[in-house]
């Protein structure tokens, strides 16, 4: 009797390149040549040929792109050159005046912006570590976050530091606005700091995870996490340029540069990449919106005027631009790739996509903070002939689903998902607790999320703490969003468990009707009896105008589950 097949994927990518094609890439002394080598006392599989520094990446492109445009605000615009020379301005400034250095951490909290891109540069070119403090955290939260860091300096914009109260931060630790900070740096403009003495493995930055089901815990994130994923991204793209080019040019014509939106959050792991990766790894340009909240018309309007190359966001901002009754009034012709992430995509949500921007190439990864983002992806054919997969591994990672007691599953089996890759984050900043629950003692981040691994592709089903256990059932709340997502008159849903005297827990769902839409409770029962186990089929139906969503595009199922508790207490 043959045995099961283990719950394991490791990245297969280069099997499906020509042989001249990989090579070319991936053979010895090739730009992207994988070896194995020592990553915090365990192999790993690396690029040979990588920048070790995040500041040594991003020269790199800048002595290629100098004349490139880099940064894009609503009030001015910064080449590669001119942002080098901010940058190293404000790392003197940080490092003269304030004592900054090697290991020191700089809070920020502060609303998007190209002075927020160039702070986060200097700190990391100084060698010191990024406390990126959430922008919608209150009084209490923020110094939370600022006593877990220690920082030696707090630094944001005015709204953000009006939250802070007397005694917030400690005493003899500056308080300094943005435009302050680059108002006084302006002293060192033409000067540029000596290279600081640290290693890959030294800490970049600390991303405070979303804190729903306690405090929040600071990621850290060191430029060796960082800087693998930049590589995984550029082998990427080469690879899709060696298998499918570009139709060539006119002679004489530049190719477009690359462009993107800077949407999510700095302090989010989506907008960090953007800002640290995006802007070195590629020529690319960041555009950054007016301040405000997420708006349609912004985006759509910025796209036309910047010539945006990728959209990158999440589910519920790609619903509202495709049913946006002004889409089809702008130029969005220069999009070439949509990608997201934190959050999955509805197959149905995929095929609207496909159909309204056909020539566009769609992705999703699933990773999170404390991997850089990094697990698996998905994109092309597979994204739309499989939306219900987050796809394969990426470069230089593996993945697993393993049972409580940490052993791997059979292929098909539902468990906890595993990551190990050299971008999992060094661990939790100050709480080494917390790290020796996240990762074992090979490294494998024990993820939170359950899944299963079936053909080589990665089915995500839903995280821990939403799984709805009833009368022994294990029930996937994803698995009935997606169904309820489908009916043509549920604009948006989502599904958590309520108690039942006799069963534990049983579904319930919160759906927003489309417009106009005169479905009743009924109606959605009956639709998910059709697809779905009877054991699935939610008990209770509420509509709602709308669902509370965090700044980063997540349903907030713990607001829901409490208000559930407070209506049913009532």
């Amino acid at each position: 009797m043959s045995q099961p097949t283990p719950s394991h994927l490791d990245w297969r990518g280069a099997e499906l390149l020509p042989q001249d094609v990989r090579t070319a890439l991936l053979g010895p002394g090739a730009p992207f040549e994988l070896v194995t080598e020592q990553v915090l006392g365990h192999d790993h599989l690396v690029f040979k040929e990588r920048p070790r520094t995040l500041r040594g990446m991003l020269d790199e492109q800048a002595s290629a792109s100098a004349d490139l445009p880099l940064l894009i605000s609503p009030d001015r615009a910064w080449t590669y050159a001119e942002a080098l020379q901010d940058i190293d301005a404000m790392a003197l400034l940080l490092q003269r005046r304030y004592g900054i250095g090697v290991g020191d951490r700089v809070a920020i909290v502060a609303t998007n912006s190209a002075e927020y891109a160039i702070l986060i540069w200097a700190i990391v070119t100084s060698g010191a570590i990024v406390s990126s403090l959430n922008g919608w955290w209150t009084t209490p939260e923020l110094e939370y976050g600022i006593e877990l860091s220690k920082p030696a300096l707090v630094a944001g914009d005015e709204r953000r530091l009006a939250r802070l109260e007397p005694g917030s931060v400690p005493d003899g630790v500056p308080v300094k606005l943005l435009d302050d900070l680059h108002s006084e740096a302006m002293e060192y403009r033409g000067s540029a700091p000596a290279p600081p003495d640290m290693t890959e493995d030294t800490p970049a930055v600390i991303l405070f995870t979303s804190g729903t089901t306690g405090r929040p815990k600071g990621a850290t994130l060191s430029h060796r996490n960082i800087i693998n994923f930049a590589m995984v991204n550029r082998l990427g793209a080469a690879m899709a340029v060696a298998v499918t080019p570009a139709p060539p040019a006119p002679a004489g014509t530049p190719r477009p540069q690359g462009a993107t939106i800077v949407s999510s959050p700095m302090f989010h792991v989506s907008g960090m990449v953007a800002t640290l990766i995006t802007a070195a790894a590629f020529p690319s340009k960041l555009v950054f919106p007016p301040p405000g909240a997420w708006e349609p018309e912004t985006w759509l309007a910025l796209t036309s005027r910047h010539q945006v190359t990728m959209w990158s966001g999440v589910p519920t901002q790609f619903l509202r631009l495709l049913r946006h009754p002004d889409l089809g009034s702008y130029d969005i012709s220069s999009v070439r790739t949509i990608g997201g992430g934190g959050a999955v995509f509805a197959p149905e949500l995929v095929r609207e996509m496909h159909a309204k921007l056909p020539d566009v190439r769609l992705s999703c990864g699933f990773g999170m903070s404390e991997t850089v983002g990094l697990g698996t992806l998905t994109g092309g054919d597979l994204f739309v002939n499989t939306p219900e997969s987050v796809g394969a591994a990426q470069p230089t990672t593996q993945i697993e689903v393993r049972d409580p007691m940490g052993s791997i599953l059979p292929e098909g089996s539902i468990g906890e998902i595993h990551i190990r890759t050299p971008s999992v984050f060094v661990g939790y900043w100050d709480n080494p607790v917390a790290t020796a629950d996240a990762l074992d003692e090979n490294r494998w981040y024990r993820t939170g999320d359950f899944g299963r691994i079936q053909d080589g592709l990665l089915f995500l089903e839903s995280r821990r703490s939403d799984m709805i256990l009833r009368g022994g059932e294990n029930i996937y709340p994803i698995e009935i969003e997606n169904r309820l997502v489908e009916h043509p008159d549920i604009e948006d849903a989502a599904v958590i468990g309520i108690e039942h005297p006799e069963l534990g827990h049983e579904p319930k769902a919160f759906v927003v009707p489309r417009a106009g839409s005169d479905v009743s409770a009924q109606d959605i029962v009956e639709w998910c009896a059709a697809a779905l186990a009877r054991f699935k089929v939610p008990a209770e139906v509420e509509f709602r105008a709308a669902l509370p969503y965090t700044q980063t595009g997540k349903v907030m199922k713990h607001q829901l589950a409490r208000e559930q508790r407070a209506n049913a207490g009532s």
